[in-house]
């Protein structure tokens, strides 16, 4: 019996803190985080869709995280250490927004960031919270509820003067073409040179070096989509493929059948490349922008 009492204590010593713990924060995968699996993926999808079109539009964001529960903690310590941890609203701006839902609790709480608290006011959030999200989550209507949510929390912001976003940063195609057009790339400079020496070759001197300005404007002109850069670009090269002696392709090695030498194996040479180019991401979709929050917002049940 003695036994038995000991390993019972045993193991509510090894159980009690975990029973006690802090719910976890979990990571900010996307505008909406439900770790009940209450929401559809369908759901999910419309309602990030929604919020990062209204992040690039105002440059304000707002995330909802939905828990089972935020027990032992309250929705108020739980919801402030999550906004802190995912860090919602562009940093010195704050202007972020956080709506947590504890299912099982039936509590919910609109956390505010600092630069929103004159828009969405302790006020306008616990009336948003009574008369637009319970209603909807008393019938279990959640999703019903979060997109009425935060079609109220939009508009409040969206009357509030906020700094523009920052334009996205180039993409994909656009780096590319920044990377074959820099002047120093060597893939350029053969290019060009392998385009003006055949031109030369085959048309002589004045046409082909016509020639040579036409191709490359045509293809600065496909990589970015502006004819005066192309013309200029290509007007710069016929000047210099005209003046400057280039030799061919062929002539670059010793030909076979010829007398004397033409650099024996060729060339020989490397370099390094790194450098690179990323495809971005604008505040990255998920990412949080470095906002900060001071307990301002409001809390509700229902």
């Amino acid at each position: 019996m003695l036994q038995a009492k000991a390993f019972l204590l045993v193991l509510f010593l090894c159980w009690a803190p975990a029973a006690f713990a802090d719910v976890a924060v979990p990571p900010l995968s996307g505008r909406v985080v439900d770790t009940t699996g209450t929401l559809s993926s369908d759901d999910v999808a419309t309602l990030s869709r929604r919020l990062l079109d209204f992040e690039k539009r105002k440059g304000s964001q707002i995330a909802v995280l939905m828990v089972p529960t935020t027990q032992p903690e309250t929705i108020e310590q739980y919801s402030i250490r999550a906004a802190e941890a995912w860090k919602i609203g562009r940093k010195k701006i704050d202007d972020g927004a956080l709506l947590v839902i504890a299912k099982n609790d039936h509590k919910l709480r609109i956390e505010v960031g600092y630069g929103l608290e004159g828009a969405l006011t302790d006020v306008t959030s616990r009336r948003i919270i009574d008369e637009v999200i319970a209603p909807h989550f008393k019938t279990g209507d959640f999703s019903g509820g979060i997109s009425a949510g935060l079609t109220r929390m939009i508009v409040v912001v969206d009357g509030e003067p906020l700094p523009a976003p920052a334009p996205e940063a180039s993409h994909g195609s656009d780096d590319l073409g920044m990377f074959l057009l820099n002047p120093f790339n060597p893939f350029t400079i053969l290019f060009v040179l392998a385009v003006a020496g055949i031109s030369r070759n085959l048309l002589g001197r004045l046409a082909g070096s016509i020639m040579a300005g036409g191709i490359i404007a045509a293809v600065v002109w496909f990589i970015l989509g502006s004819i005066a850069i192309g013309v200029l670009v290509g007007g710069i090269i016929s000047v210099l493929s005209f003046f400057v002696e280039i030799a061919s392709p062929s002539q670059l090695g010793t030909r076979p059948g010829r007398g004397g030498r033409r650099g024996g194996d060729g060339w020989s040479g490397g370099w390094s490349g790194g450098g690179g180019w990323s495809s971005g991401s604008s505040s990255s979709d998920s990412g949080g922008g470095g906002g900060s929050f001071g307990g301002g917002g409001a809390s509700g049940s229902w």
